[in-house]
């Protein structure tokens, strides 16, 4: 699972990282960011999602909330999805069609290891996300990361790691659109490669 991770990238990184997609009334977060060396479930996460014809930056709490659950406080708030059941499970369906979204972040943990990449700090946690609308017109938007079979850098740590998606192929993923297109994503769901990537405990470096 992915239960942990890390954006300490400085703002002006992650300013060039999201270009192609940040508008005027972004300045307001940007003026307040502040990396964060531990990400934990339940807090506000950056993502990246396709909405209104474009795709931009939104802030949600990590951790699903359906938008057809009828109490917010009862029930689970899944931190992750399986991807090889994201098209079965109740609370994912909907989301996997038409709320797909993408996470920035530099690391994530396993067994107390952060996991980062060699070559580009920045890297893109595939997730999904939806909008819960109360009674009274309140609005929730939530985000849970995809999970996947471990890699050979991942196996001595844990059974499942987070989908990763490579840069250039963020429209490719945000984008909603049919049966036929997200048959198109299921490759990006499969474990990716552990070249590039290494894990570091207390200081210590592990190559793979």
């Amino acid at each position: 699972m992915c239960g942990r991770y890390s954006l300490e990238t400085p703002l002006d990184g992650l300013k060039a990282w999201l270009k192609p997609w940040l508008m005027d009334d972004d300045r307001g977060w940007l003026a307040h960011y502040a990396p964060r060396p531990l990400i934990r479930p339940g807090e506000p996460v950056l993502t990246l999602r396709h909405e209104h014809g474009r795709s931009r930056t939104a802030h949600m709490l990590w951790g699903l909330l359906p938008g057809w659950v009828k109490d917010p406080s009862a029930g689970p708030r899944p931190i992750n999805a399986r991807a090889e059941t994201l098209a079965e499970k109740a609370s994912f369906r909907g989301p996997w069609r038409h709320h797909r979204c993408l996470l920035p972040a530099d690391g994530f943990y396993e067994k107390g290891q952060q996991v980062q990449q060699l070559e580009t700090p920045l890297f893109w946690l595939a997730g999904l996300w939806d909008r819960w609308i109360g009674a009274d017109g309140s609005e929730v938007e939530t985000c849970c990361v995809i999970t996947t079979r471990p890699n050979a850098l991942i196996t001595p740590l844990h059974d499942r790691m987070p989908v990763i998606i490579p840069t250039g192929l963020e429209e490719v993923w945000l984008e909603p659109g049919d049966g036929h297109h997200r048959r198109a994503l299921e490759p990006m769901l499969e474990p990716w490669s552990s070249d590039g990537w290494q894990c570091r405990r207390g200081g210590q470096l592990t190559l793979f």
